[in-house]
């Protein structure tokens, strides 16, 4: 038979300066968050308060009304909006009977379900147990298993010491798995540096993977629900017969994103630090576009992104009803692009745009090599894209195409014997 749906409570807390509507709005998020999860949302609460309760984050009143309500509508989960310190957790849980989660824990209970690559797997896990260590009590004797069981406790040490040690030594082994995990993908990078770079960014479910598979016939999973995807999927993308470039789906951001799973993913999102050129899909259709925005730009300044070359992509302009709406975002941001990812409106102009910004940034020159130079010659390969190769008088004479960047060091080529 199949498992009961877990039924949860959510609860926002509305703080000074924050209207009811933006509390519910945060609140409907949170609720696309838990069904992501499997849950059923069988009610949800707001608190106003000027100061946050040390001990049950709510105060003592609230959790009196939220206990009547657990036993009522037989609730096995309750899911604060906002993070909760283990203190917290702890008091509630004992108040309340039930299950405590908050934001933080949610998301990486959904990364960890969505994880599909070793890579992914491991940078959710490290996640985790970043997130957990501070709040284990006697919950993580199985982890003995990962690091062999006999004689990892000393004498008088306590259960959960020996417990926390373990978590410590596991994600020590973590962190070096995703070293190794990162220079393999370094090594593999290297192959195409000669490749123009575009990552996409944007809020979760803004239309990053349809606009990937739009542009690129990729087949990357799409789906109308928060981290669908979280691996970063990268396809080439022929903007001419002679311009080829690289696009990246990145995992989508969104508000209060946990900042273990920020620092877990650096190596994932490293796709992100090496790009010439940021594409910010935006969907336009959800009345908090520019709330959406700001968290993106929060993110990548904390990535050092924030001046990283961007193009603004407005997607899902399909769904948009009010002409006086869509006119006003056109004005308001001229030198974007408006698409539908999904229906292909306009996406000839977008691979347009993307093809003008480009060949900005690339130069054509000339090299001549003999043929024994086979290190220069596979770096020449490697730094720039090879246009035509002629041999002339013993001699290979070469013209490319590189980033004005990397032209002096593909010059410089002609210098090594």
């Amino acid at each position: 038979m199949p498992e009961t749906e877990e039924r949860v409570l959510l609860i926002g807390l509305r703080k000074r300066g924050i209207s009811e509507w933006e509390v519910n709005d945060h609140l409907d998020e949170l609720a696309q968050l838990a069904a992501t999860a499997g849950a059923q949302v069988v009610g949800r609460f707001t608190q106003s308060c000027t100061r946050i309760d040390p001990a049950t984050f709510i105060g003592k009143g609230k959790v009196q009304e939220l206990t009547a309500e657990v036993q009522q509508r037989s609730v096995h989960s309750v899911i604060f909006d906002d993070d909760l310190s283990p203190a917290q957790v702890r008091n509630l849980e004992q108040e309340l009977d039930t299950k405590i989660l908050d934001r933080s824990g949610l998301i990486l209970h959904i990364f960890a379900l969505h994880a599909q690559s070793r890579e992914a797997r491991t940078q959710v896990e490290l996640a985790q147990l970043n997130y957990l260590l501070p709040r284990l009590t006697r919950r993580w004797v199985h982890l003995s298993r990962q690091v062999g069981g006999i004689g990892v406790r000393g004498p008088g040490e306590t259960q959960l010491e020996s417990d926390r040690r373990l978590v410590k030594e596991r994600i020590s082994r973590l962190r070096k798995d995703l070293t190794k995990i990162e220079k393999s993908r370094h090594v593999r990078r290297q192959r195409r540096e000669h490749l123009f770079r575009i990552a996409i960014v944007g809020y979760t479910n803004s239309g990053k993977s349809t606009l990937l598979n739009a542009l690129t016939g990729a087949e990357v999973l799409v789906e109308d629900r928060l981290f669908a995807t979280l691996d970063a999927t990268t396809r080439k993308l022929n903007l001419t017969p002679q311009t080829v470039i690289l696009l990246t789906d990145t995992v989508g951001f969104i508000r209060k994103l946990p900042h273990h799973l920020v620092a877990s993913f650096r190596s994932t999102l490293e796709e992100t630090v090496q790009a010439d050129l940021l594409l910010h899909v935006v969907d336009l259709s959800h009345p908090q576009f520019r709330a959406q925005m700001e968290t993106v730009k929060t993110v990548l300044t904390d990535l050092q992104l924030n001046e990283r070359p961007e193009l603004l992509v407005f997607n899902k302009v399909d769904m948009i009803k009010d002409s006086v709406a869509l006119e006003w975002a056109r004005s308001t941001y001229p030198s974007a692009v408006f698409v539908s990812a999904l229906l292909g409106i306009r996406l000839n102009s977008l691979v347009q745009r993307l093809t003008d910004l480009v060949l900005k940034e690339y130069v054509e020159g000339n090299l001549i090599l003999h043929p024994h130079q086979s290190a220069s010659i596979g770096k020449l390969y490697r730094l720039a894209e090879v246009l035509e190769m002629e041999q002339r008088d013993g001699l290979l004479h070469f013209r490319f195409r590189t980033h004005r960047t990397t032209l002096n060091h593909v010059l410089s080529l002609v210098e090594l014997k």
